[in-house]
């Protein structure tokens, strides 16, 4: 899955790509992108929230170009019921969804009157460095999916992601990409990782942002190998390349 940030303050690549976001798009597409993920609010820790019509008028261009132009589905990365109906309508197949649902109460009628996709994410409202994260996964995404159940959204266009940088203190993020089998085990869902360059991986090694390809990439392996299926990255074709590699030495079969 191609990040595609058409917005002023994205931590990663901020205000980049708002010139041209539909040639970054096709970009990633040619790179191997199997999917793109278009958002216009940044959810990085201390964003600024803009209202729904903002959020429309920056992304609203580009996924109409994008739909028309690319042979991949499109997600959009939003937590607003009235921007995912707009995306969905102009030929968007995913909502991709930070609260997993529990955010606004209307978000999954949203995604079921269209029959759409959803990506469900785990998020928290607070750190809490006693938490057992994998226990908490399994109670927030029980919930997110009796929402989802509740709304008509089917299961099978269900993914399910962690939650990496997203309200979980470093060890927890560790214990998230950890917790992956549990998550496959408990709902059946594929599962998707969304770590590319984030803090934690700086933490780790120094970094800043700019330099964590290699970072992004280990912990994607690792993440792969423990049974995650889909990855939202920036750099889409090394992740490609990484992949097949990965691939052709552990099959899926192999792995949880």
């Amino acid at each position: 899955m191609g990040i595609l940030n058409v917005t002023p303050d994205s931590f990663s690549d901020g205000g980049r790509h708002d010139a041209d976001p539909v040639a970054r798009g096709e970009a990633l597409v040619a790179e191997g992108a199997a999917l793109l993920d278009v958002g216009g609010e940044s959810t990085r820790p201390g964003f600024t929230p803009v209202p729904a019509e903002e959020e429309w008028r920056r992304i609203g261009p580009a996924v109409a170009a994008l739909a028309a132009r690319v042979s991949v589905p499109l997600s959009v990365d939003t937590t607003k019921p009235e921007v995912a109906a707009l995306a969905l309508s102009a030929g968007v197949a995913v909502v991709n969804d930070i609260w997993g649902f529990q955010g606004d109460a209307r978000m999954a009628a949203c995604v079921a009157a269209q029959e759409a996709g959803a990506v469900l994410m785990h998020n928290r409202h607070a750190v809490d460095p006693a938490l057992d994260v994998g226990e908490d996964m399994l109670r927030f995404f029980d919930r997110s999916l009796a929402l989802a159940a509740e709304a008509g959204v089917r299961l099978h266009r269900i993914v399910l992601d962690p939650g990496i940088g997203f309200g979980k203190t470093q060890a927890q993020q560790v214990d998230a990409i950890r917790a992956i089998p549990r998550l496959r085990a408990a709902f059946g869902l594929p599962v998707l990782v969304g770590l590319s360059k984030k803090r934690f991986l700086g933490a780790i090694t120094g970094a800043p942002v700019e330099r964590r390809g290699v970072e992004t990439l280990a912990a994607n392996l690792a993440a792969a190998a423990a049974g995650a299926a889909i990855f939202r990255v920036h750099d889409v074709a090394d992740h490609v390349a990484a992949l097949k590699v990965f691939g052709a030495i552990l099959p899926t079969g192999d792995r949880p």
